[in-house]
C-alpha cells in the first residue's frame, strides 16, 4: 500500500515539473509579440507618457515605441522581465543593418542595449529610424501640407 501511494505522489510531482517547463517555454517564446502586454509594461513604467505607436521587431524581443511629444521608448525582454527606458531625442543613432530590413542602433544613454534589431519589412525599420530621429512625418501629414489652400495676407 505504501508502494502505491509513494508512485502517485512521484507521478504528480513529475506532472507538475513537465507542466510548469511547458509553461516556461511558451512564455519564452512569446516575448514581446503580444502588443498589449507591451503597452501595459511600459505605461507601469512611464505612466505619464502618451503612446501613438509600437513597433515591434521581427523575433518580439524588442519594441520600439512612438510617443505623443516625439520622443521615442524602448522595451526589450531580458530573460523573465522587461527593461524599458525613453529615448531623449538626439540619444540614439541608428544606421541600416545589412539586410535592409533591420537597424542597427547605438543608444547613447543605455549602451548594454545596442544592437542589431530587424523588422518583417524594410518599411518598419524606415519608420523606427524616423522616430529615432525625431522628426517623424506620416503620410497623411505630408498629404495636407501638400493639398492646403495658400494662406490669405
Amino acid at each position: 500500500m505504501g508502494i502505491v501511494v509513494w508512485c502517485i505522489l512521484f507521478a504528480i510531482v513529475i506532472f507538475f515539473a513537465y507542466f510548469a517547463t511547458r509553461m516556461a517555454s511558451q512564455n519564452k517564446e512569446d516575448g514581446l509579440h503580444d502588443t498589449g502586454l507591451a503597452i501595459l509594461e511600459f505605461g507601469r513604467a512611464f505612466p505619464m507618457e502618451a503612446i501613438r505607436q509600437l513597433q515591434t521587431t521581427a523575433d518580439g524581443q524588442a519594441v520600439f515605441v512612438r510617443l505623443h511629444d516625439d520622443k521615442a521608448g524602448f522595451m526589450r525582454n531580458v530573460r523573465n522581465h522587461f527593461s524599458v527606458h525613453l529615448i531623449e531625442p538626439g540619444r540614439a543613432l541608428a544606421k541600416l543593418s545589412g539586410t535592409g530590413r533591420g537597424l542597427t542602433v547605438d543608444f547613447l544613454d543605455v549602451p548594454h542595449h545596442n544592437g542589431t534589431f530587424e523588422f518583417k519589412s524594410p518599411d518598419e525599420a524606415a519608420e523606427v529610424s524616423l522616430w529615432l530621429l525625431g522628426n517623424y512625418v506620416a503620410g497623411d501629414d505630408m498629404k495636407l501640407e501638400h493639398h492646403a489652400p495658400p494662406a490669405k495676407a
